[in-house]
């Protein structure tokens, strides 16, 4: 990632994002095999990476990595934009965290993308019927790292 491509232009947080968002999936047997440890420390250098292009492209902005998992997707992506940790673009709610190791975690896990287990469900007659609106979900953690010469 820290060798690709790389976009940061405030005026066109598109570009930004088409060019500078990757997606890293694995299959179950190849998450097994990996740990928390090894994938913090590679996005970590993937990090450090990225601070020295920006400071090499001269960009004076604002720049921060992002780290998420997208649990529908049963991926973890990142991306890096002229954006400070407080607007990144995404639709739903999330919560900038500096701990990668739990947004790591999340997508270690065995869990299939879109499966729910079995000892989730419950059967339609036990539970009431619903007249109040379904609560909002729960933000998810996005590890961020300013890799710009400036930080907010």
């Amino acid at each position: 990632m820290a060798d690709e491509p790389l976009v940061l232009e405030p005026t066109d947080r598109r570009m930004e994002r088409g060019t500078n968002t990757w997606s890293l999936s694995a299959e179950a047997e190849d998450r097994e095999a990996l740990s928390v440890s090894e994938v913090v420390s590679a996005f970590e250098r993937t990090a450090d990476g990225l601070r020295r292009r920006v400071r090499e492209m001269g960009f004076a902005g604002v720049a921060t990595f992002y780290v998420w998992h997208d649990e529908q997707a049963g991926q973890l992506r990142c991306s890096t934009g002229s954006v400070t940790a407080d607007e990144l673009p995404f639709g739903g709610a999330y919560a900038p965290c500096g701990d990668l190791g739990a947004v790591v975690q999340g997508f270690l896990s065995r869990r299939e993308p879109g499966v729910v287990a079995w000892s989730d469900l419950a059967e339609a007659h036990d539970q009431p019927e619903q007249t109040a609106p379904e609560p909002a979900a729960a933000p998810f953690p996005v590890w961020v790292r300013s890799v710009g010469p400036v930080s907010h």
